[in-house]
């Protein structure tokens, strides 16, 4: 028996000592392999999944990085992961509802009276849309043509941007869009995105958006607020609307990972979480 236990304590040495041995590329390898899976990863379960030091997992981190793998976030890092078509706004509608619903609302409630606001389209955009109160000294001011079919008479100003529609995203673009928001300045902007992440920003698939949401912000003296839910962490799109340093809230949902609101609180963003399913009656 006691050669039996001295021949199990041999094996977990070896084992635990070819852990410790694994080259640099073997440990980046299994670092890839376990954000392909988990999509956000601690340094602390690194160095426990590596048998390694914290130093040592940092400076895996900070190689992948550079590879454009991943990005390093507070305290671990996030898998990059990209979008690069944008989705038909129907087949976008279908992801997280629940999510987006219950976000909408939190983001309407921010809107105070008198305020004039600027919201850009997507489909959590258009449930801050509707369900922004009645009240007539609230204006709004949107190329989300999505949200105005089903507005009728929301019991709160709001204007069209005018512009160029377009198809995939039912909203409005171009030089036309452009030149009207050039005329108004608000006091709130709320934007959904594509993407966020600390090293790229708020991203979106569509250059003709991008250009609508860097007008709407330029033209905002006041708070930019970000609705976007816990899928949108980590995500990259094509063209970039904001850097993190130029918005102030992120509202999103009770599934968006701790180490992400500790990153923005550390730039000064603050997140307003949600639940992710209705309270009970």
């Amino acid at each position: 028996m006691l050669h039996q236990k001295q021949a199990i304590s041999f094996i977990l040495n070896q084992e635990q000592l070819m852990s410790k041995l694994l080259i640099p590329a073997q440990r980046r390898e299994r670092i890839q392999e376990y954000l392909s899976i988990h999509q956000i990863v601690r340094t602390a379960d690194l160095c426990e999944l590596l048998e390694t030091s914290e130093a040592t997992v940092r400076r895996d981190l900070e190689w992948l990085e550079g590879k454009g793998f991943l990005e390093r976030a507070h305290g671990g890092a996030i898998l990059n992961q990209r979008v690069i078509l944008e989705q038909v706004y129907q087949q976008r509608a279908q992801h997280h509802p629940e999510e987006k619903k219950r976000i909408g609302e939190l983001a309407a409630s921010l809107i105070d009276e008198g305020d004039i606001v600027f919201i850009n389209s997507g489909t959590t955009a258009t449930q801050v849309l509707q369900h922004i109160r009645r009240d007539p000294s609230i204006t709004v001011i949107t190329n989300n043509i999505s949200a105005v079919m089903d507005l009728g008479d929301p019991g709160f100003h709001y204007f069209m941007t005018g512009g160029e529609f377009q198809s995939r995203s039912n909203s409005l673009a171009g030089r036309f869009a452009l030149d009207n928001l050039g005329l108004v300045y608000a006091n709130k902007t709320i934007l959904g995105v594509d993407g966020i992440s600390l090293k790229y920003g708020c991203t979106v698939p569509s250059n003709a958006e991008s250009e609508v949401v860097r007008k709407m912000i330029e033209r905002t003296k006041g708070q930019v607020i970000v609705v976007a839910d816990h899928s949108k962490w980590g995500v990259v799109s094509n063209f970039q609307i904001a850097n993190i340093d130029e918005i102030d809230k992120l509202i999103s949902d009770q599934r968006l990972d701790s180490s992400a609101v500790e990153s923005l609180a550390a730039h000064d963003v603050s997140c307003l979480l949600v639940n992710s399913t209705p309270a009970p009656a």
